[in-house]
């Protein structure tokens, strides 16, 4: 596909509110490796290609083995996530599909500070809204270089 606006260059001040998302994020006491992780959910629940290239490279240049990558989407089927993960990925597409569960809020909560369920609820559906602006103006798939954007 064939980019159609390079939102980055000509995005300006209309991303300057994502960005400062992301510069809140990266201060939160949520593990970046587990919000990268649930990004990476977030683009495949949302068939985002550049954000599953994006988050897949970040993933691999912090230590994400490649199983853990490959059968992300299969996770409830596999032994290699730990408990809080878990809690954390059925936030996620719970959240991503707008519809949060009373037992799988609760199941976050038992491990995350009520302002890590905030920061969580704010990395899904940031990740949301970049899947959305990626499919309206289609960046170059394979692009993104490793810490490009932070």
């Amino acid at each position: 596909m064939e980019q159609r606006i390079d939102i980055v260059t000509k995005g300006g001040n209309a991303l300057k509110a994502l960005y400062g998302i992301g510069g809140y994020l990266m201060k939160s006491s949520v593990d970046k490796h587990l919000q990268d992780l649930l990004s990476y959910r977030v683009a495949q629940i949302n068939n985002c290609a550049y954000c599953m290239d994006m988050h897949s490279k970040d993933l691999r240049a912090h230590g994400e083995t490649e199983q853990r990558i490959f059968v992300l989407s299969g996770w409830r089927e596999t032994p290699f996530y730990t408990n809080k993960e878990r809690a954390a990925l059925a936030y996620t597409e719970a959240v991503t599909a707008n519809h949060v569960p009373d037992e799988i809020f609760d199941e976050t909560s038992k491990h995350f500070s009520e302002q890590e369920v905030i920061d969580l609820t704010l990395a899904i559906t940031s990740v949301n809204t970049w899947t959305k602006i990626n499919h309206a103006f289609r960046p170059i798939v394979g692009s993104y270089q490793i810490g490009q954007w932070g």
